[in-house]
């Protein structure tokens, strides 16, 4: 089974049609897996709920998902985020904002536990740091973790005795899943934060006991132009250019 793993969608249609369509051309995408955030600062968040439930998948709440229903307020948003939120959640209908309610803050799938920030503070937290990541493995109760939330690909491996060791990911590496337990970062597809602006995300293959991490062009432009004629900050549109 071919499962695609995807995390801080982020209402970018073009990125998130351009890894769907890299990813079915690699092989059958039997599931999709979403950490979180599938709406919010891009201009096109109702095409990507939908494009997300085309397939079966499991999902997970992030913070802009719950800001754009009222679920989550706004204040520790910067001001950009926060105009994008509220945009956001005038512009989905009843059923996607019924949808996002629905989604929970963490699944267990198989050996995988699904979170968007930390098991520690599921919506919120950034885990990036090898304090952060050994209070989320001393929560975790399976053998491996995805998360989202910090729109940078990385890993972090338990080790005895010493903090996690961490490590960033990089296009076509690949993870060889065994005993040691993992927390696994596979980037963001809709706004990449570490300098590289191509949408990221990453495969399992449930066979192969394999996660391999993929980075994909996409319609950058368009992306940028929606943003701008939506009278979203043009910030937002910019920053897509830089991977920031």
């Amino acid at each position: 089974m071919r499962i695609v793993i995807v995390a801080d969608i982020h209402s970018n249609l073009e990125a998130f049609e351009a890894v769907l369509e890299h990813a079915t051309a690699e092989g059958p995408v039997d599931r999709v897996w979403c950490l979180g955030d599938v709406v919010g600062y891009a201009a096109d968040p109702g095409a990507c709920v939908a494009l997300l439930r085309r397939y079966p998948h499991r999902a997970v709440v992030g913070n802009h998902d719950l800001a754009a229903i009222g679920g989550l307020g706004t204040d520790d948003f910067n001001p950009m985020a926060a105009r994008a939120a509220a945009w956001t959640g005038e512009h989905l209908s009843a059923e996607e904002h019924q949808y996002l309610s629905s989604l929970p803050f963490v699944v267990v799938e198989d050996d995988f536990t699904l979170v968007h920030g930390s098991l520690r503070w599921p919506e919120w937290e950034y885990l990036l740091s090898a304090d952060a990541a050994q209070d989320h493995l001393r929560l975790q109760e399976t053998s491996y973790s995805l998360v989202g939330h910090s729109h940078v690909p990385f890993v972090a491996a338990e080790r005895e005795g010493s903090l996690p060791a961490m490590a960033p990911l990089g296009d076509g590496d690949v993870l060889k899943l065994g005993q040691a337990r993992l927390i696994v970062n596979p980037g963001g597809v809709g706004q990449p934060r570490d300098g590289d602006p191509r949408a990221s995300y990453a495969v399992y293959d449930s066979d192969a006991r394999t996660l391999t991490l993929h980075r994909v062009e996409y319609d950058l432009g368009t992306a940028q132009r929606k943003i701008r004629e939506a009278g979203l900050p043009s910030y937002l549109a910019e920053r897509l250019a830089h991977g920031r």
